[in-house]
C-alpha cells in the first residue's frame, strides 16, 4: 500500500510547523547531540545536515532566547536555507532575514535589531563585526554550514573566535559533508569553530542507510584524436625548452612537461629567492616561470576540457599581450612559432570533440531510453560551461549555472539569475543543467538520474560534495569522463586515493570519537583567554605582537620607550593650534564604554588581517568606510596609507596612482599624514636604483609633510596603528574625523590649496606655479604656453589645467 503524508510520523515541537519534517531518528540524535554542546556534524550530503541544525535552532530559540545565525559560503545557498527556514518555523517571516552583500550596512543594521533568524555569508558577518555595526552577544545558535571551509584566513575563523568571546550563552554547529582529509585537517576546523564534539553519520549506518541508494561510480576512459595531441605535444615542447632555461639558471632538475605543481612552486620559491637578493637571474626566471604556467594552463584545457576552451584562452592571451603594460611572458608565449602553430590547429579542429560526443550518448540514454527527468553535468571551466551547454541545447532543454562575476572570458550570473535557473531546475522545466563548482556545496538541487563529472575531481571534498546530488530518492548514476593518458589521469588516481582517505578517517573517527573530543577539550583553553589578548597596546613592548600587557597605569611588564617620550616633548607643528607639547605618552586605566579608541579603516583593507585583529581589543572600535584618501584614519589630523615594500615601489613606477598623488591628497585634508613601508627589500624590489627610492621617500616627507614609518608586516603595522590612534585620542584628546582637520592655514597654505585643487595637480606643482606668477589670481587668468613656464607644468597639465578653469559650470 502507499505510503501518504498522514502516514510519515513528523517532528513536533512548539516552533515548528505541524506535519512539515519526517522524523528521522538519525537527525534526531545528531540535533540531541549539537543542542548540548559545541558539535561537528558529519552526514551524507542531501539526507538533512539543515534539518539537523534547524532542530537545534528551534530548541534553543524556544529554551534560551535571543537570535540565531546561520552562515553559509554562496548566496544561493544563503537564500535556499531562508526558504526553507521560513517554511518550517512557526517564526514571523520578515523575522527570518538574508544578509549579503546586497544589502547595504546601514540597512543590515537596523534588520538585525528586529531579526530572530538571520541567514549570512560569512564575508558580511565579518565586514559588520570588524566594523562594530552588529554584536553576537545576545546570539544563542550559531550554525557553521559547509564548515570544511574553516581555515587558514577564512571568515568563518574570525567569525568562530568572536562568538565565543562575545556571546553570552554560545552554542556552535558545524556542518559537512566532507570535514576533511584527514584527522589533521578535521581538528583544524575543530579547533577554529570551537568545537568540542563530533557526530559522524556514513551511509553505512542503520538509521541512514535506508534514505540512501547506490551510487557507485563508472569511469568512462575517452581517446583523444590525433589532432588534439598535436597540439597538446607541440604546447608541451615549448615548455620543455622553457624548462630547460630554468635548468640553466639552476632551479629546474627536469625539463618533463609534466612537473607536479609542488615542484613547480619550489622553483618559483627559489626564483623569489634569487630576487630577494638582487640578482637579475631571479627577474629573468620568474618571468619565464609565468610563461610555464600559462602554457601548462592550455595544455590542461586542450587534455581535460575541450579545443574550444583552449581556443577561448588563446584569444585571451593575444588580446592581452597586446593591451598596455603586458608582461614579457604574456609577448613572448603568442609570439612563439609552435605556440602561433597550435593555435592555428585550434582554430581548425572542426571535429566533435569526444567528450562532447559522449556526454550527449549519456544524456540521450539516460533522459530518452532509460525515461530520466534531470540530469547534472559538473565541469572546471565556464568556458566549457558556456559552450557545452549550447552545444547541448541543440538537442535537449539545457541551462548553465555558474558563479558571479566575469571571469575566464565568460559573463557571470547574477544571484536572481541563479535562483531562477534552481528554481527552473526543481519545477522540471528544463532536463540539464551545466554547472562549475557553485552547485557543489549543499543546494538543494532535486535528486537527479545521472550526475555526469566531465572531468576528474582531483579534492576528495569536492567529489563528495557533486555525487551527493544524486542517489537520494532512488537509485542513480555517476559517470566520470576521463581523457586516456592526460592530467585526467592523474587526477583519477589522486581523486579514488583521496577519497578513499576520506571515508576511512570518517568510520576512523567514528572509534575514537572519545579520544577526539578529549583532545578538542584539550585545545579549546584559548577560547576563555581571549580577554587577555584585548587590551590596547599603548606603550612598547619590544615590537613583539603577542606581548600585549595589562595596560593599567604603571603595572608589570609595560615600559615607556625611551624616545616615544621625548618625542612626545617636541614642538608641535606652527599649525598645530594644540597646546600639548609637553605631554608625554602615558598608560591609563581602562576607559569606560563611551571612551573607546576608534579607527576608521577603508573597506579595502579587509584583504588584510589588521582591522580583524584590532577589532578583537575591548578597548578598540573599528568603523569601516570607503575612504576617499588613506586606509587609516586614526584622529582629525593623522591619515595612514599602507603600502607593502613591492606596492610602494610600484607606485613610485607604473601604479594606476602615484603614491605622490595619495600623499598629496592626504596632505590636503590631515595635517599629519603618515605612509606606513611594510615588509623587507624596499631597495630590492624589481630593477631600480637605490638612490632613486631614497629620493621618493624625501620626496615624501619634504615636499608633502609626510611621516614615513617602516614596519615588519602586518602585526608591527597594527601595533602601530593602536598606539598612534591612543596617542591621538587619549593624550592629545584628539576626535576623529574622515573629512580630515579643521585647522586654520596660513594665507600661503591657503593660495596652495586652492592652486592644488585645479585639475589635482597636487601641492607641488602649486607651489611652483605660484612662485612663478605671485598670487593665485595670476596663475587662474595665466595661459597654456605661459603655465607651461613654471617647473613641473607640460602641455597636457596646462591644457587639462585651463580647461577647468575656462570651461562653463555645468553643475
Amino acid at each position: 500500500m502507499a505510503t501518504t503524508d498522514e502516514d510519515i510520523p513528523a517532528i513536533e515541537h512548539p516552533l515548528l510547523e505541524p506535519n512539515f519534517l519526517e522524523r528521522r531518528l538519525y537527525q534526531l540524535k545528531l540535533a540531541g547531540t549539537a543542542a548540548n554542546d559545541h558539535t561537528l556534524v558529519c552526514l551524507p550530503t542531501g539526507l538533512g545536515k539543515t534539518t539537523v541544525s534547524l532542530l537545534v535552532t528551534a530548541r534553543r530559540l524556544d529554551e534560551v532566547g535571543g537570535k540565531s545565525l546561520m552562515l553559509a559560503p554562496t548566496k544561493p545557498l544563503v537564500q535556499q536555507h531562508a526558504d526553507f527556514y521560513r517554511d518550517a518555523l512557526r517564526i514571523p517571516d520578515e523575522e527570518i532575514v538574508v544578509f549579503t552583500g546586497d544589502v547595504s550596512p546601514d540597512d543590515r543594521g537596523e534588520l538585525w535589531t528586529d531579526a530572530t533568524v538571520v541567514m549570512a555569508t560569512p564575508q558580511v558577518i565579518e565586514n559588520d563585526l570588524v566594523g562594530s555595526r552588529l554584536s553576537l552577544a545576545d546570539v544563542s545558535h550559531i550554525t557553521f554550514d559547509e564548515c570544511h571551509r574553516a581555515t587558514g584566513d577564512y571568515a568563518y575563523n574570525y567569525i568562530a573566535e568572536r562568538y565565543h568571546a562575545d556571546a553570552d550563552d554560545p552554542l556552535v554547529t558545524g556542518m559537512s559533508a566532507s570535514p576533511g582529509g584527514d584527522e589533521e585537517a578535521i581538528l583544524e576546523v575543530c579547533e577554529n569553530l570551537g568545537l568540542r564534539e563530533v557526530e559522524v553519520m556514513t551511509e553505512d549506518d542503520a538509521d541512514v542507510s535506508k534514505f540512501t541508494h547506490n551510487t557507485d561510480v563508472e569511469w568512462e576512459r575517452i581517446d583523444l584524436p590525433e589532432e588534439v595531441l598535436e597540439i597538446r605535444d607541440t604546447l608541451n615542447e615549448v615548455i620543455t625548452d622553457r624548462l630547460e632555461k630554468l635548468k640553466e639558471l639552476g632551479v629546474a632538475s627536469s625539463t618533463q612537461p609534466d612537473q607536479s605543481q609542488k615542484d613547480l612552486n619550489r622553483m618559483r620559491a627559489e626564483l623569489q629567492g634569487l630576487i630577494n637578493n638582487d640578482q637579475s637571474e631571479g627577474f629573468k626566471g620568474m618571468s619565464i616561470h609565468a610563461e610555464v604556467m600559462k602554457l601548462r594552463q592550455a595544455v590542461t584545457l586542450v587534455e581535460t576540457q575541450s579545443v574550444e576552451a583552449v581556443r577561448r584562452y588563446f584569444d585571451r592571451q593575444r588580446n592581452q599581450a597586446r593591451s598596455s603594460g603586458a608582461s614579457k611572458a604574456s609577448q613572448r608565449m603568442v609570439s612563439d612559432p609552435r605556440v602561433r602553430e597550435a593555435m592555428r590547429k585550434a582554430e581548425s579542429f572542426d571535429q566533435l570533440h569526444p567528450k562532447y560526443r559522449k556526454t550527449r550518448m549519456l544524456l540521450a540514454e539516460t533522459l530518452g531510453l532509460e525515461g530520466g527527468e534531470r540530469v547534472i553535468i559538473f565541469t572546471e571551466s565556464r568556458d566549457t560551461a558556456e559552450a557545452l551547454t549550447e552545444f547541448l541545447s541543440e538537442s535537449f532543454d539545457a541551462k548553465r549555472f555558474v558563479g558571479q562575476g566575469d571571469r575566464e572570458g565568460s559573463d557571470g550570473m547574477t544571484q536572481k539569475e541563479q535562483q531562477a535557473v534552481l528554481d527552473e531546475f526543481r519545477a522540471a522545466e528544463f532536463e540539464v543543467l551545466v554547472s562549475t563548482s557553485v552547485a557543489e556545496e549543499g543546494l538543494d538541487v532535486p535528486e537527479v538520474d545521472l550526475v555526469l563529472f566531465y572531468e576528474p575531481v582531483p579534492t576528495a571534498i569536492r567529489s563528495i560534495q557533486r555525487k551527493g546530488r544524486t542517489g537520494r530518492q532512488s537509485e542513480g548514476r555517476v559517470v566520470v569522463l576521463m581523457a586516456e593518458d592526460t592530467r585526467d589521469e592523474a587526477y583519477f588516481w589522486i581523486s579514488q586515493r583521496r577519497e578513499k582517505e576520506m571515508e576511512s578517517e570518517l568510520r576512523d573517527l567514528k572509534g575514537v570519537a572519545s579520544d577526539l573530543e578529549k583532545e578538542l577539550d584539550d585545545s579549546q583553553q584559548a577560547l576563555t583567554d581571549f580577554d587577555d589578548e584585548s587590551e590596547v597596546k599603548v606603550a612598547g613592548n619590544g615590537g613583539n605582537p603577542d606581548a600585549v600587557g595589562d595596560c593599567s597605569s604603571g603595572s608589570e611588564g609595560v615600559e615607556t620607550q625611551p624616545g616615544l617620550t621625548d618625542f612626545a616633548g617636541e614642538p608641535s607643528d606652527e599649525n598645530d593650534g594644540d597646546d600639548d607639547d609637553d605631554v608625554a605618552v602615558e598608560t591609563h586605566e581602562p576607559h569606560a564604554e563611551g571612551d573607546l579608541i576608534e579607527i576608521v579603516a577603508d573597506q579595502r583593507e579587509m584583504d588584510a588581517t589588521i582591522a580583524r585583529e584590532l577589532s578583537k581589543r575591548e578597548r578598540i572600535e573599528i568603523r569601516l568606510e570607503t575612504l576617499a584618501v588613506g586606509d587609516y584614519v586614526l584622529s582629525d589630523r593623522v591619515v595612514v596609507e599602507r603600502k607593502s615594500v613591492a606596492d610602494f615601489v610600484d607606485s613610485l613606477v607604473d601604479g594606476d596612482r602615484s603614491v605622490f598623488e595619495q600623499v598629496g591628497a592626504m596632505a590636503r585634508h590631515y595635517s599629519r599624514p603618515i605612509v606606513v613601508v611594510e615588509g623587507d627589500g624596499l631597495y630590492e624590489q624589481r630593477d631600480i636604483h637605490p638612490n632613486a627610492i631614497r629620493g621618493a621617500l624625501s620626496s615624501l616627507a619634504v615636499d608633502f609633510g609626510a611621516s614615513v614609518l617602516r614596519t615588519e608586516g602586518e602585526d608591527e603595522t597594527k601595533e602601530l596603528l593602536a598606539v598612534v590612534a591612543g596617542r591621538e585620542q587619549e593624550t592629545a584628546d584628539r576626535e576623529v574625523s574622515v573629512h580630515g582637520e579643521k585647522q586654520s592655514k596660513t594665507i600661503g597654505e591657503q593660495q596652495e590649496y586652492v592652486v592644488s585643487s585645479i585639475a589635482e595637480i597636487g601641492p607641488v606643482t602649486a607651489r611652483s606655479l605660484l612662485e612663478e606668477f605671485g598670487t593665485v589670481e595670476a596663475v587662474m587668468i595665466a595661459s597654456e604656453d605661459e603655465l607651461q613656464a613654471a617647473d613641473g607644468v607640460g602641455k597636457v597639465t596646462a591644457e587639462r589645467m585651463r580647461e577647468v578653469i575656462g570651461s562653463d559650470y555645468t553643475g
